[in-house]
């Protein structure tokens, strides 16, 4: 999601993305990262504290 250099920062983030993609978008919405292979937000919302 985004390189942080603080715990702050990382919580601040992690709760962004969560509220505006996670909490909003259905779970099986596709993404195509610029690092690793596609996926689902389903299929990645049990990693999201990884």
């Amino acid at each position: 999601m985004g390189r942080t250099t603080s715990p702050e920062d990382f919580t601040s983030l992690i709760n962004d993305v969560s509220s505006r993609i996670f909490d909003v978008l259905p779970d099986d919405t596709w993404f195509y990262p610029g690092h690793s292979d596609d996926s689902t937000l389903g299929e990645q919302k049990p990693h999201i504290d990884e």
